[in-house]
C-alpha cells in the first residue's frame, strides 16, 4: 500500500471548526485541505487525490447531503470515504446514509472517536486503492501477455511453416537472425551426399503402393535420424533419392568428414534394412555418391511453397556418382576424399566417365572409418 500521508478534505462553513479539525489531524500525520462550502469542496476533489472527506451537513449553498450525492455520482469517487458531521439527530443520520455517507461524527465531536473513525476508513480506502492499482496492473499485464502470446503464436506458426519445407539447420539460422534474409542467394563451398536405392523402380512397379510407402517410411526414418545427428542440411526427398549437403547454412568443421562418416553409417544401417527386406523378397540396396565444391545456395520456389536448394555442378557430380555406385557402395570424388584420407579408408576406382562432365572424374570407393572411436558425430 502507499506510504504517502492520508489526505483529508475537511468541509465546514465555520472557520473555527476547520481550524479545530486541522489541529486534531495534522499532528497525527494527516494532510488536511479545508473547504468553506460545498462548491469549494467539489473543486478540491477535482484538483487533489483526496483519501477521505469530513463533511458538515448544514452549509449555505450546496449542503452536505447534496455534496455527498454528487460525490457518489462520479465513478472514480464511488469508494471515497465520506464522514458526515451531524448534530446527532437520527433523521440527519438517515438522510446522510441515503445520500451515501459511510460514517458519522456527532457535534461536538470527541477527538479520540474522530481519529479512530478517520483511521479506520482511511485504511479501508488505501486497501481499496491498492486493489484498484493491482487490478489496473493486472489488466495491463494481461494486455502485454496477450500481445506476447499473439506474437509467440505468430512466431510458432512461422516456424511450423518453415519446418514443413526447410531443414532444421535452415530454420534455426532464420530464427537466430530474426528474418529470412539469410535465405537469399549466396555462394559457398559445400559437400554433397546423394543416395538412392538400387532396384527401387522395378520394386515400385511390381508392388502395391502401401508396401512401397512402408519401405520408404523405414528408409527415410533411418536417413532422417542420421542427417540430423551429423548436422547435414536436407535439400530434398525424391522418392528413394535423398540429397544432403554440409557447411551451409551453418558453417561446420570437417564437412567432408561429417558427410562421409554419415554416408558410412547410412550404408550400414540401411544394410540392416535390406537384409530384412530380402527376407520379404524385396531386393533393394543403397548406392551413395559424395562430392565437394562450390555451389549457389538460397531459397527457390514461389509464394506459398519454397525450398532451400543448392545449385551447381557439385550436386550433379554427387548424383552421378550415386548412380554409378553399386548396391552397398559409396563413391567419393577426389577433392572430398583428399580432405578425409587420414580418417577414411578407401580404394581408388579409377577415372569414371560421368554424364554431364567433359572430363573423367577420379573416384574412390569407401571401405570404412580408420578409427571408428573418433567419429565426428556422437
Amino acid at each position: 500500500m502507499s506510504h504517502d500521508p492520508i489526505l483529508v478534505l475537511a468541509v465546514d462553513d465555520l472557520e473555527q471548526n476547520l481550524r479545530l479539525l486541522d489541529a486534531v489531524l495534522s499532528p497525527r500525520g494527516y494532510g488536511v485541505i479545508t473547504a468553506a462550502s460545498g462548491e469549494e469542496a467539489l473543486e478540491h476533489l477535482e484538483r487533489h487525490d483526496i483519501d477521505l472527506v469530513l463533511l458538515d451537513i448544514m452549509m449555505p449553498g450546496i449542503d452536505g447531503y447534496e455534496v455527498c450525492r454528487r460525490i457518489r455520482a462520479v465513478p472514480r469517487w464511488r469508494f471515497l470515504p465520506v464522514v458526515m458531521i451531524t448534530a446527532s439527530g437520527d433523521q440527519e443520520k438517515r438522510h446522510a446514509l441515503e445520500a451515501g455517507a459511510d460514517d458519522f461524527v456527532s457535534k461536538p465531536f470527541d477527538q479520540a472517536e474522530l481519529i479512530a473513525r478517520v483511521a479506520s476508513l482511511a485504511r479501508l480506502k488505501r486497501y481499496h486503492d491498492t486493489i484498484e492499482r493491482q487490478a489496473a496492473e493486472l489488466a495491463r499485464w494481461n494486455v502485454e501477455l496477450e500481445a506476447r502470446v499473439a506474437s509467440q503464436v505468430d512466431e510458432l506458426e512461422r516456424v511450423n511453416r518453415l519446418r514443413r519445407f526447410l531443414s532444421r539447420q535452415v530454420v534455426d539460422v532464420v530464427l537466430d537472425h530474426g528474418d529470412e534474409a539469410v535465405l537469399a542467394s549466396h555462394r559457398r563451398d559445400i559437400v554433397v551426399v546423394f543416395c538412392d536405392l538400387r532396384g527401387f523402380t522395378p520394386f515400385a512397379e511390381a508392388s502395391e503402393p502401401e508396401e512401397v510407402m512402408g519401405v520408404l517410411s523405414e528408409y527415410h526414418a533411418v536417413l532422417g535420424e542420421l542427417i540430423d545427428r551429423y548436422e547435414g542440411t536436407l535439400e530434398r526427398f525424391t522418392g528413394d533419392g535423398v540429397m544432403v549437403f554440409f557447411n551451409d547454412p551453418l558453417p561446420l568443421e570437417d564437412p567432408a568428414r561429417r558427410a562421409i562418416e554419415m554416408a558410412i553409417e547410412i550404408r550400414d544401417r540401411v544394410g540392416d534394412l535390406t537384409a530384412a527386406w530380402h527376407r520379404r523378397a524385396i531386393d533393394l540396396g543403397i548406392g551413395i555418391g559424395v562430392a565437394q565444391g562450390y555451389a549457389t545456395l538460397g531459397r527457390i520456389g514461389f509464394e506459398g511453397r519454397f525450398d532451400y536448394a543448392a545449385i551447381g555442378s557439385v550436386t550433379n557430380l554427387a548424383a552421378r556418382l550415386c548412380a554409378a555406385a553399386a548396391a552397398g557402395q559409396i563413391l567419393v570424388a577426389q577433392r572430398a576424399f583428399t580432405a578425409v584420407e587420414e580418417h577414411i579408408a578407401a580404394n581408388p576406382v579409377g577415372e569414371l566417365d560421368v554424364r554431364g562432365f567433359s572430363r573423367a572424374v577420379r573416384a574412390y570407393a569407401v571401405d570404412g572409418i580408420r578409427h571408428p572411436e573418433n567419429r565426428v558425430a556422437p
